[in-house]
């Protein structure tokens, strides 16, 4: 096992997981594609409805088997982001693969079993660590939006069968819906009474998505990716930050607690020990290194007299 350290973390080069939701027709695909640097995973066959110049280089599995062989190092070496349109299509190829790979994951309608769907639940979340850790690349899932009824109110939901739901959101970093509010479309990344999403490192709330012109180019996914990897490269140089203060106030601490040897040097630290510009858990970790130090050497705080003395003998002389 190799361990290693919190810093070694290049936090700026995070590679992001998302979902895009909404209803067929409202361009998930081609926002989809304005990704960095993106491979098409057709799976639904669909590239003829996006317009011409916002399509990628593609592939289209006719088979969960064929796309496990496409998706090599070698293939996806000049990729950045590997665009799965649509995440519904891909679980029915996964589904028709896991009951060939194993009868008992199917039932008589050819449809999956309770434990079909866990298996092909546990191969969509191996499928997603493999593209994200070891082909290192970004993951952006294309699902359409199906509504619900619940009560009065009618929410949209991604159409995927069963429990397999769970399974898809769970390793994401970002998942918005897209919606037409108005003239414009947007894509929302916060939880409200229509629909759940996900949002995390400070992209949150609804975004308008900007009309594409001739003239414009299709990148919205992109700055937003580059905008997410910002926020991180900035929350790890404030770690960074608070990391060295705690080693400072950690190491002016100790040599307090190392100077102790009687009452009078004991009042002397603790005054300093509680002017400190504490941070993190420096406060906590010194106090108890205190608590160790005057124990040891036989002292005792005494609250009414606000300064150390002897420890009072324990009772029965020990």
């Amino acid at each position: 096992m190799a361990i290693r350290m919190p810093n070694e973390i290049k936090e700026g080069d995070k590679r992001i997981r998302m979902l895009i939701a909404g209803y067929p027709g409202i361009g998930k695909s081609t926002l989809a594609l304005s990704a960095p640097n993106p491979l098409h995973i057709d799976a639904d066959f669909g590239i003829d409805r996006i317009e011409p110049r916002y399509r990628a280089p593609f592939i289209q599995p006719k088979s969960y088997d064929e796309l496990l062989e496409d998706l090599t190092p070698i293939n996806v070496q000049d990729f950045d982001t590997l665009v799965f349109d649509t995440g519904g299509k891909l679980i029915t190829l996964m589904s028709i693969w896991a009951i060939k790979k194993d009868p008992k994951y199917g039932q008589r309608d050819g449809s999956l079993s309770l434990k079909g769907y866990g298996a092909v639940g546990r191969e969509f979340v191996r499928l997603m660590d493999y593209c994200f850790y070891e082909l290192r690349k970004n993951i952006v899932i294309v699902f359409h939006a199906i509504e619900e009824k619940d009560g009065d109110n009618t929410r949209l939901r991604i159409k995927v069968e069963g429990q397999t739901k769970n399974n898809v959101w769970e390793p994401m970093d970002l998942g918005g819906f897209v919606e037409v509010i108005g003239n414009h479309r947007t894509i929302g990344f916060s939880n409200c009474e229509r629909y759940f999403a996900k949002g995390t490192r400070g992209i949150s709330g609804i975004r308008n998505i900007p009309d594409l012109r001739p003239d414009t180019p299709n990148d919205f996914l992109t700055k937003l990716f580059a905008e997410y990897n910002a926020i991180t490269s900035r929350e790890a140089e404030n770690a960074a930050e608070d990391q060295k203060k705690y080693q400072d106030v950690m190491a002016g601490g100790k040599s307090l607690i190392d100077a102790i040897t009687d009452a009078e040097s004991a009042d002397a630290a603790l005054a300093a020990l509680g002017n400190l510009p504490h941070i993190l858990t420096s406060r906590r970790e010194l106090a108890a290194m205190y608590s160790e130090k005057i124990k040891a050497q036989g002292l005792f705080y005494d609250k009414v007299l606000k300064k150390h003395t002897a420890a009072p003998p324990q009772e029965g002389g020990k």
